[in-house]
């Protein structure tokens, strides 16, 4: 048990490491994260998840421009 994490790994008996959890909010595998791993942590459970964010923002994208078109 570790205070950043209530899920582990499947096959091994450890928590899931920063970058496993980073995958599964869909981070690029690029991106890098600048400070403590406690903070890693907080910062990826904080996070809305990348990919849900840019359907989000592409979703508002194509409202406003069938909006624009009616007018």
């Amino acid at each position: 048990a570790q205070k950043q994490t209530e899920r582990c790994h499947r096959d091994e008996t450890r928590p899931f490491t920063v970058r496993e959890y980073a995958r599964i909010q869909s981070f690029p595998d690029t991106w890098q994260f600048d400070c403590s791993t406690s903070n890693a942590y907080k910062q990826i459970g904080n996070a809305v998840p990348v990919n849900m964010a840019k359907a989000v923002g592409l979703s508002i994208v194509n409202t406003l421009n069938q909006l624009s078109n009616r007018q």
